[in-house]
């Protein structure tokens, strides 16, 4: 089958699209032909060797914790699933990755594809909307008639954190950068600001930022909280003495599966700005870099 790849950590030129053996799955595993994948910022990260002591891949390593795709094998012991169906999953970050023709996964992670949107654009959902989800409704806990601010709400995460705020029934006010702002105002925020321009300056219930803040700007957002307000981060420390934490999201198939079912009846919507065959993984990661990636980029594989 063929695959990205890297053997060693660096920059965005050290990803090679190559032949690899397909895998076998092994007890409690599935394997999957893959639709489609998506990029997250772990995946540079990862790549260049920033998080060895919180990610450590072996090399050569295939990137990719997103996938989309279809059930082709059963391993030993594999309940509940049949070859062909269709499957979205976050997969373990330091496994091998879902840029390949087929990957293996955890049978206990998979949960059903959404319908009504193509399956590759599926792969756009796991990591990011499980993020959203885990801030929305653990951490935040967020409750019908709250003002709940998300901070970068035009972005993968954010678009996913405003519709399931609204769901839970809060009143939502999003900032975004110039080039999202239209993308936090389509997922139904109440109402966007553009951060370049204007500065929240009214008390909220809960703020969930997916932007990275210093100090200052952390303490701002900390200042805004009502009485019993919390304060959820997946990038910039919560200052000390503020309601709040640093959250890190997890995998969990009973959220997705519910994550899909939402999509699937058109409660959620899926945004995708970009698409790119696999083989232009190099090419994606060193836009991200370059600052050149909006949204949710989708690299497929498999029609």
């Amino acid at each position: 089958m063929k695959a990205i790849r890297y053997r060693q950590h660096g920059g965005p030129d050290v990803l090679r699209y190559e032949d690899v053996d397909t895998p076998a799955p092994g007890p409690g595993q599935v394997l999957i032909r893959v639709a489609g994948t998506s990029y997250n910022p772990a995946d540079s990260a990862i790549r260049a060797g920033w998080l060895p002591d919180v990610f450590p891949v072996e090399l050569p390593h295939t990137p990719g914790v997103d996938v989309s795709g279809t059930v082709a094998e059963l391993g030993p012991g594999v309940e509940g699933h049949r070859t062909g169906d269709r499957v979205i999953a976050f997969l373990p970050m330091t496994a091998p990755g879902a840029a390949a023709e087929f990957v293996l996964a955890p049978a206990g992670l998979l949960a059903p594809a959404p319908t009504g949107i193509p399956l590759t654009d599926a792969a756009a959902l796991p990591a990011v909307a499980l993020t959203a989800w885990q801030a929305i409704h653990e951490h935040a806990a967020v409750r019908p008639g709250q003002q709940v601010l998300i901070v970068g709400a035009g972005g993968g995460v954010g678009r996913y954190a405003v519709q399931f705020a609204r769901l839970a029934g809060a009143t939502v006010l999003g900032t975004a950068g110039p080039a999202s702002v239209e993308a936090a105002r389509s997922a139904g925020a109440d109402r966007v600001l553009d951060h370049t321009a204007d500065k929240v300056d009214e008390p909220v219930d809960v703020v969930f930022t997916t932007a990275r803040l210093d100090d200052d700007g952390m303490a701002g957002l900390a200042a805004l909280l009502r009485p019993g307000g919390v304060l959820v981060s997946v990038t910039s420390p919560v200052p000390a003495g503020a309601r709040g934490l640093n959250m890190y999201v997890r995998s969990d198939a009973a959220q997705l599966a519910e994550i899909s079912r939402l999509v699937g009846t058109g409660q959620v919507s899926v945004q995708v700005t970009e698409r790119h065959p696999v083989a232009e993984t190099a090419a994606v990661h060193r836009a991200a870099e370059e600052g050149r990636l909006h949204g949710k980029v989708v690299l497929y594989l498999n029609s």
